[in-house]
């Protein structure tokens, strides 16, 4: 196992070798990785950060746009011509159109090529003509990539945890009742065995939707080409090693093996692990609504996330033998339009709260992480409300279900981040103080002056720390 990891990773240097002289030497290429889990907002991140480089009237935080040293941003096919291109075209038109609703949300990994003509600074300036940079933007399903951490896993440890993690759950009771009638020593019957995983699979659903965020193996939600196939016909089952042959647990184990060697490592060598700077998106606001289980749950999902990354610099021997590594990392929290700006330095020291174990670890192994509190489409405005003698800072947007004009206030989050990550370590069931609402806002229509990206929050902020140092 090992003997052959390292050759697939010798392997795959020698044959990047020519790419990484050009790379270096004529147009530098930034892959970024763009992940979060379900209803982050992966695809309006791209859309509005594309717009945005494109037309960069809004984006004074990238110092390179403020210096004017960014001569030209455009669009060019992209490198991979196995990988689908991102619908950029389309999932614009959806935000700026004169009826603007959300795009449809990621489904598979898909690729652009943002090419960007930028003056160099300092001592070079005078010596070197504009030269050309290439971003490359990689979307991918975050629970994707939470199945990395199933390649260290056995079968049998994978369904021992599950199950353990399953069996408090209210949403978890169908399928544990289905398992209960089943005996894993048993010879294998396929009927039984498709039962088994379409119920593991509703479950899977109904607890990603109640906001937990261990809803693996990934591509059960999010299957493609792939649905219905025997690499995703298992499930967990109660540890019964050694198994006999052709028994149900022992046929469960090969699929289980499969879906590691035939889904999960092509994923990490075909697209991971050449990611250099990656972001990940996090709907903070929707799991503090949902409670404290799911505050909890997000938190150790953020540290599993990051256990899938290889942090640290990227020196030029290390690059050419055993891959790129993973330089700068961002947790951003999303829909930051969902709160008057006076509250955003909460959410963005609760994002700090929740990923402080996986931004330290990323920093000892050398690489930079950052956390921060972002709205990529802005779809709201600001106003302060009178109630009970107490001024309120809320929003206002266009409600998603109903298409009318409401203002919201969703709670005063706590000045410290322990008031929420606190009860959530204990296991508390329900906030004790304090209710957090959340609201679903529609994107407002837009009306762009020339130069003009889509309005955002800290977007060019963000862009600053995941690539400013390369510009």
């Amino acid at each position: 196992m090992v003997i052959s990891t390292l050759a697939d990773s010798l392997v795959r240097g020698v044959e990047s070798v020519g790419d990484r002289v050009s790379e270096a030497l004529f147009e530098p290429v930034i892959r970024l990785g763009v992940t979060g889990l379900a209803r982050s907002g992966k695809t309006v991140f791209i859309t509005s950060l594309v717009a945005n480089m494109l037309d960069r009237g809004r984006m004074p935080g990238l110092v390179a746009e403020q210096e004017g040293r960014i001569l030209a941003a455009y669009l060019q096919p992209q490198p991979d011509d196995t990988v689908p291109r991102f619908d950029y075209e389309t999932h614009l038109a959806a935000l700026t159109g004169p009826a603007p609703h959300w795009p449809e949300s990621t489904r598979a990994v898909s690729e652009l090529r943002l090419s960007l003509r930028v003056r160099p600074s300092g001592l070079l300036a005078g010596l070197q003509g504009p030269r050309t940079i290439h971003l490359d933007i990689v979307d991918y399903p975050g629970e994707w990539l939470l199945d990395l951490g199933l390649l260290d896993k056995s079968y049998d440890d994978w369904s021992a945890e599950t199950l353990a993690r399953m069996e408090p759950r209210p949403e978890a009771e169908g399928f544990l009742k289905e398992a209960s009638g089943v005996d894993p020593d048993g010879p294998h019957d396929e009927p039984a065995a498709q039962n088994l995983a379409r119920s593991f699979t509703a479950y899977l659903e109904t607890a990603r939707d109640a906001g937990f965020y261990d809803c693996t193996p990934g591509r059960f939600l999010l299957p493609g080409d792939l649905a219905g196939s025997p690499v995703l016909t298992f499930a967990p089952l109660p540890v019964a090693s050694p198994s006999r042959r052709k028994s149900l647990h022992r046929e469960m184990e090969r699929r289980f093996d499969a879906y590691k060697s035939q889904v999960v490592k092509p994923f990490f060598r075909d697209h991971f692990a050449r990611i250099d700077r990656q972001v990940v998106l996090v709907d903070a606001l929707g799991a503090i609504h949902k409670g404290p289980q799911a505050v909890e749950d997000m938190r150790r999902a953020m540290a599993d996330i990051l256990a899938a990354f290889r942090p640290g610099r990227n020196a030029w021997l290390t690059q050419l033998l055993l891959g790129k590594r993973v330089e700068k990392i961002l947790f951003a929290a999303t829909k930051a339009d969902h709160l008057h700006h006076l509250q955003h330095p909460k959410l963005t020291a609760i994002m700090e709260a929740l990923t402080r174990d996986a931004r330290d670890r990323a920093r000892f192994a050398g690489a930079e992480a950052a956390a921060l509190s972002i709205a990529a489409l802005r779809a709201t405005t600001e106003e302060i409300r009178s109630h009970n003698g107490q001024d309120l800072p809320c929003v206002r947007g266009t409600l998603l279900e109903s298409g009318k004009q409401a203002a919201f206030y969703p709670g005063a989050l706590p000045e410290d981040p322990a008031h929420l990550l606190g009860p959530a370590r204990n296991g508390a069931r329900d906030w004790l103080c304090e209710d957090y609402g959340f609201m679903a806002f529609a994107p407002a229509a837009l009306t762009l002056q020339p130069g003009d990206g889509p309005p955002h929050i800290r977007l060019d902020r963000a862009m600053q720390f995941l690539i400013g140092d390369q510009l």
